[in-house]
């Protein structure tokens, strides 16, 4: 087994191909051989690392070269990536190979020198599906395609007659095949699937899928792969050294972030630059805490799903109150989808049930049946806030079913997006609204929250 294992991004032909569990497997498998597996995600999803750490035991970070830029992606999965003996670095893709122009897998593994394995799902295809795999393999020249699996085979004799015509007509290697089979799949819901902290996979069905990998798969070939990548390289000083270098010799000053079931979609990334910038982040939940904890000087609410928890969130009305005091002195407040709606007068979920929360906003919000926004954002401050000063340029996503009921009245904005719509609201020294940010680009957005935060320590 030679010392570095490398590294292999999986990728799909289209979203729902069954690359998630695809990739669950592989790393499954790789695991149970007794190998240190080092999970990455490219693209802005929340869920799928926690699948992953769900998997492996271990924080999935998010690669995401539209987002967060080249030099962020490079130094963090230098840092990052698992150069151990026997470790490997698996990456999950995102949509399609291809999809998301710089922020899609293809961009990702051509700019990090890494090896693909692309899975196709053949259920309602045969020969044809070497079309395909060949149009992959030939699409970009600097992405490559080495690997093909052929998922949800109807039968064997099924599974044979495409490897062959991929053998016949294309380059890339055929890693397995893998029947349908649903008791391993995994529930999904409207902003995806299942969350990995609600273990929609017992440790059963983790070993039933690890065991699938293990037998339909080449594992060894995906090994050997894997080896073929680019050695890991930073491009640059690091973002948390440089955090940690303009932090040092200042007092540390405590963040609490709300982390529970209602609370759950933070990019790591940016927990990590508030520590590194000085911050003590201490987690609470909304749900079951009833005080803030003692001693913070800033609260940070992420996204999540508040709506299939609004009942229990409403009634903790102890929590709602002091949530609502702690922005009403000026304190920093800093929220996110969820963490917005959470500080609104109320949510209305889709059974026209009306619970009450925190009000720091004089808005409502509604869940609606249909998607209201998806895409990556890059608001410009049109005002000075926690996060930075007029005229600067941050960067996110934003994926939401809800939406406020009326339009920001009597609440200052602080975001002009590319369409010129305004988002980003501000009240009292609470900054929130429905995109979730990154600071990989903007690492100063987080050593700016972390000294509004220390300017209240008492």
């Amino acid at each position: 087994m030679p010392a570095e294992l490398g590294t292999l991004l999986v990728a799909g032909t289209h979203s729902g191909c069954g690359k998630t569990t695809v990739t669950l497997g592989i790393m499954a498998a790789l695991k149970a051989r007794g190998l240190t597996v080092q999970p990455f995600k490219c693209g802005p999803d929340f869920i799928d690392p926690t699948l992953h750490r769900m998997v492996t035991g271990r924080v999935s970070p998010n690669l995401d070269m539209r987002m967060c830029g080249s030099d962020y992606v490079k130094n963090l999965f230098a840092n990052r990536a698992a150069s151990g003996p026997d470790s490997i670095n698996i990456i999950e893709g995102v949509m399609g190979l291809f999809d998301g122009r710089e922020g899609s897998g293809a961009t990702l593994a051509a700019s990090l020198g890494i090896p693909v394995l692309l899975v196709v799902d053949i259920s309602s295809a045969a020969e044809s599906v070497a079309a395909v795999v060949h149009g992959f393999e030939t699409l970009d020249p600097s992405v490559n395609v080495t690997l093909v699996l052929l998922n949800r085979a109807g039968s064997s004799h099924h599974a044979e007659m495409v490897k062959k015509a991929v053998q016949e007509h294309c380059s890339t290697r055929v890693a397995g095949t893998l029947p349908r089979d649903v008791s391993i799949s995994i529930a999904s819901r409207h902003l995806g699937l299942e969350m990995g902290t609600e273990n929609p996979l017992d440790r059963e069905q983790i070993k039933k899928l690890a065991a699938l990998i293990e037998k339909s798969v080449d594992l060894d070939l995906v090994i050997s792969t894997a080896s073929k990548a680019a050695r890991p390289c930073a491009s640059s000083v690091g973002v948390m050294q440089a955090l940690m270098e303009q932090a040092r010799g200042k007092q540390p000053v405590q963040i609490g972030v709300a982390r529970d079931e209602a609370f759950c979609f933070y990019y790591e990334d940016n927990i990590d630059m508030l520590e590194a910038a000085g911050a003590e982040t201490v987690e609470f939940s909304p749900l079951r805490d009833r005080r803030l904890p003692e001693g913070i000087s800033g609260l940070y609410l992420g996204g999540g799903y508040p709506e299939l928890h609004a009942g229990e969130l409403s009634e903790n009305r102890a929590m709602l109150e002091q949530t609502a005091a702690f922005s009403g002195r000026g304190l920093p407040v800093f929220a996110e989808c969820g963490g917005f709606m959470y500080l609104t007068r109320s949510i209305t979920d889709l059974e026209n049930r009306t619970f009450r929360m925190a009000g720091v906003y004089p808005f409502r919000s509604f869940m609606q049946k249909r998607l209201r926004r998806l895409g990556y954002r890059s608001p410009v401050l049109t005002a000075n806030t926690i996060l930075g000063r007029k005229g600067e340029r941050l960067y996110g996503h934003e994926f939401h079913y809800s939406d406020i009921s009326t339009g920001p009245d009597g609440v200052a904005t602080a975001f002009e997006l590319d369409d010129h719509r305004t988002e980003g609201y501000r009240q009292n020294n609470t900054l929130a609204g429905y995109i979730h940010l990154h600071w990989g680009r903007t690492p100063q957005a987080a050593l700016n929250f972390v000294e509004a935060c220390r300017s209240h320590i008492k």
